[in-house]
């Protein structure tokens, strides 16, 4: 049952039911467009309000946040727009490393890294390290493609002499294994698809779509995701 702040009825405080949010983070580049700026921009605010966002989903006691960054489909993009993604990854990196401690996130990057430049592998692997002892988890999906890491789990498990896989197998393997697969997954923008997204992690996932664009997902429309999964049954197959 979902329980309310008793300080402010309009909040929604989770239970057990809810421990992993998903969040497909589209519409950055529509949100600048329409306002007469570069596509970049948006990016830029997209990226300013993940803390937003993330501050809020911890203020709600959601322990487990995932974020859908950069697709491997994304680098057929404008090659300026995706350079400016990467200059935006190497400053997001920058600010995560000094904050990392004040708010207690545990960062995680998902995905194919070694497409990426050794200054950026090098921060990623530094940002790991300094957070890893803490509780709340972000998991941010770079490079990340739900296909390729099925792919990437299976032979994962062959060069280990794996010739009998099973479902446990791949889950102990998947990018997230040390996260519970997300419970809800939200995506802005207004599309209803979830575009190669946690594949195997989504199975029973509920869906939740809205069209408020990325950079103007408030803490009232995390809430009404939230109020939205907590009037569905989640019968996972059985009646």
């Amino acid at each position: 049952m979902l329980n309310f702040n008793k300080s402010n009825e309009n909040i929604p405080i989770v239970d057990e039911k809810l421990k992993h949010v998903a969040f497909i983070m589209d519409g950055n580049g529509r949100w600048a467009t329409s306002r007469g700026l570069v596509r970049e921009q948006g990016h830029i605010q997209g990226a300013k309000n993940l803390r937003n966002v993330l501050k809020h989903c911890h203020k709600l006691g959601i322990k487990f946040v995932t974020v859908y960054a950069f697709s491997t489909e994304n680098w057929g993009r404008p090659e300026s727009e995706v350079k400016a993604l990467m200059k935006l990854l190497d400053f997001y990196l920058d600010d995560c490393a000094k904050d990392a401690k004040e708010n207690k996130i545990r960062y995680r990057l998902i995905g194919d890294m070694s497409v990426f430049s050794d200054n950026i592998k090098e921060k990623i692997a530094k940002l790991e390290s300094i957070s890893d002892n803490y509780e709340i988890t972000l998991n941010v999906a770079l490079n990340y493609g739900g296909r390729a890491e099925i792919v990437h789990a299976c032979n994962e498990l062959i060069k280990q002499g794996k010739t009998n896989i099973t479902e446990k197998d791949i889950s102990d393997c998947i990018y997230t294994h040390d996260s519970p697969d997300p419970d809800l997954i939200v995506r802005t923008g207004g599309d209803l698809r979830i575009s190669n997204f946690l594949l195997w992690q989504s199975a029973y996932s509920e869906l939740y779509f809205t069209d408020v664009l990325w950079p103007d997902l408030s803490e009232y429309d995390i809430n009404e995701a939230v109020r939205n999964f907590y009037s569905r049954k989640r019968r996972f197959g059985k009646v």
